[in-house]
């Protein structure tokens, strides 16, 4: 599959995950009342099942031939892509909140490029190699 049609379907994966993530945190936060960290960590959770799905099968599809291609392998590397983009994306949360004193909604908003960022690029050249 040519790069840039992998690019694209990132994109729009991700759209749909900030959508979700979004969602949650909008949920979370102005309808329940919880507080920025507990909503941010909830919408990453959720996200990240409907992540794994769309990047296992239409994304970055892989032949199932290879040991390294199962699918307990992509999960735990899809998992470790998953905190490592996550803690990426928190850092940049709680320097924009809490230093900058940023919006809440907008830094959550702002976090979701870094996440998408760190996810592609680690998935890509380690999960699903």
């Amino acid at each position: 599959m040519k790069e840039s049609v992998r690019i694209i379907r990132f994109a729009i994966v991700g759209t749909l995950n900030a959508l979700i993530t979004a969602l949650v945190v909008w949920l979370l936060m102005h309808i329940e009342g919880e507080d920025y960290i507990t909503a941010n960590v909830i919408a990453y959770i959720i996200a990240q099942v409907h992540n794994f799905i769309w990047c296992k099968y239409w994304i970055f599809p892989l032949e199932t031939d290879n040991k390294k291609n199962g699918i307990w392998h992509q999960i735990l590397f899809f998992a470790g892509a998953f905190l490592l983009a996550y803690t990426t994306q928190f850092l940049f949360l709680l320097m924009l909140v809490e230093l900058l004193h940023c919006n809440e909604y907008l830094a959550q908003f702002l976090g979701l490029f870094i996440y998408g960022a760190v996810n592609f690029m680690t998935n890509r050249h380690v999960t699903f190699r």
